[in-house]
């Protein structure tokens, strides 16, 4: 699976060189509508954290979902999960191969492992962990993934 936003993809960015990726006008629609549920999320609504996240597969929508942490009292309740959870449904399958996720953010180790296990091809995101740290700290779930 492969993830990225411009020419970074996670933490280890500045360690590889990634190739550019032409985004197509349903990529761009795609990504907008993440970021306008972030905002409906994080700001408007107030029901989580300013996250929100599209799963696409070719040119249908499968699903798009903000995070509903505070409004659903449920941690797991990211963006990403949530849509991710949406479309398996849609699609009555725990996978979704050949499906890209449009992110606001990028996701954090949970939601890019529950990415992983529903066998998403790509994953696109807005904002790099280090965009965000101010606001949430994902770097340091890296940091303590990597303790004995």
């Amino acid at each position: 699976m492969a993830a990225t936003a411009g020419l970074s993809v996670g933490p280890a960015a500045a360690e590889t060189q990634v190739p550019q990726v032409k985004a197509t006008e349903a990529d761009r629609r795609a990504m907008s509508e993440a970021i306008t549920l972030m905002r409906k999320a994080g700001v408007v609504d107030k029901s989580g954290g300013p996250f929100g996240a599209v799963v696409m597969r070719g040119d249908e929508i499968l699903a798009a979902s903000g995070n509903s942490v505070l409004k659903d009292n449920d941690p797991s309740a990211h963006a990403e999960v949530n849509a991710i959870r949406i479309a398996c449904r849609k699609v009555e399958a725990p996978s979704l191969k050949g499906a890209t996720m449009y992110t606001s953010c990028e996701p954090c180790p949970m939601c890019y492992s529950t990415a992983y296990w529903a066998r998403l091809d790509k994953i696109y995101f807005a904002a790099s962990w280090s965009d965000y740290a101010d606001l949430f700290d994902d770097q340091n779930i890296g940091e303590d993934l990597k303790l004995p």
